[in-house]
């Protein structure tokens, strides 16, 4: 009999996108209070690019080799002992943060958020890190109320496009920047785009912004702080500037501390590193109850997320490369089946 295999995406060494590679793994087994589930989408998030490269803080302790996928939605083809609120053929979704661009794996039945039957599995996965991390920092951490004027940077990105429906829905005025071809995007979910390699956001509203939502950490955060009303909040969620220029991580980490000595200053305005992580270690259920609440919106149509590619194991480096090139306008996700089916085509 011959034993069956499961394909993984695995960090082979800190670098570059050629240090990832596809190899044939033990299938797991369900442990107790475990299930199995056979993976049909794994959404790419610039993330992993920071992951891939030694940046993020949450892996700073793995060494490669280590299997990549942030998050997972897959259906349960194994049940360990003890797991009785799940059946086998359940659809379900987990944030992982590493370990899901695989076809099958194992995960812990008391984490698991239930997709809805008949929701896309792709546009699932795609909403479980950047738009549960937006919906959170909107109705968790910046607690917004109708009619504040929120900006967010990286407006077309992932978390950034997430920002701007679930804040129009919300009620609050929404500002954002991008590049200029991405503009037309931005205006069409419903904010004002704001073009930064010519524009001067500190400029656009004299009064202040009420919230923003910082991912790209541009001249240490200092700007966007400038651009808050008194009494505002500064959300920083990321680093993508320092990225791009190669910094190490401890002058990132120090800029990242700066924040909270800002709140020391007699302006009123607060700032703050927001963590997805974070945040569900301190309140787990927040995070069930928040991607389920957000699996329901995706189910009657009222949010959908945008997906660039749906891709298979052999684009998983490619995909990098798109990651870390910016630009995209939708979410990358690996889904398993689809290598299947194609390497059944070329035989």
């Amino acid at each position: 009999m011959i034993e069956q295999r499961n394909r993984v995406v695995q960090v082979s060494r800190f670098g570059d996108p050629e240090t990832l590679e596809v190899v044939d793994t033990r299938l797991p087994t369900a442990g107790r209070g475990e299930v199995r589930v056979r993976v049909l989408a794994s959404s790419l998030s610039y993330t992993e690019v920071l992951i891939r490269r030694h940046l993020y803080p949450q892996t700073m302790r793995l060494r490669p080799p280590f299997v990549m996928g942030y998050d997972v939605v897959g259906a349960i083809d194994q049940l360990g002992e003890g797991v009785h609120d799940f059946q086998i053929g359940d659809r379900v979704a987990d944030m992982t943060v590493v370990g899901s661009n695989v076809e099958y794996r194992t995960l812990r039945a008391d984490d698991l958020a239930r997709v809805p039957v008949g929701v896309d599995a792709a546009e699932a996965a795609a909403l479980i890190l950047s738009w549960t991390t937006a919906y959170q920092l909107l109705h968790r951490a910046a607690k917004v109320q109708r009619g504040q004027r929120v900006l967010v940077h990286g407006a077309a990105g992932a978390v950034g496009q997430a920002l701007l429906v679930l804040g129009r829905l919300a009620g609050v005025e929404l500002w954002g920047t991008v590049r200029g071809e991405h503009m037309a995007l931005v205006r069409e979910l419903g904010a004002t785009p704001i073009d930064y390699q010519h524009e001067d956001f500190t400029r656009v509203l004299p009064g202040g912004f009420d919230v923003i939502v910082d991912g790209v950490g541009e001249d240490g955060y200092r700007r966007s702080y400038a651009a808050l009303k008194p009494g505002g909040l500064l959300c920083a969620i990321g680093f993508s500037a320092s990225v791009q220029a190669r910094r190490r991580m401890l002058p990132i980490l120090m800029e990242i501390a700066r924040l909270y000595l800002w709140r020391l200053l007699p302006d009123g305005k607060r700032a703050r590193f927001y963590s997805v992580n974070a945040m569900r270690a301190r309140h787990p259920t927040w995070f069930k109850e928040d991607l389920e609440e957000l699996f329901e919106l995706l189910a009657e149509g009222a949010i959908r997320p945008r997906i660039a590619e749906r891709i298979s194991f052999d684009e998983v480096a490619e995909a990098h490369r798109r990651l870390e090139a910016g630009g995209l306008e939708g979410k990358l996700v690996l889904c398993p089946d689809l290598s299947s089916r194609r390497s059944q085509r070329s035989a």
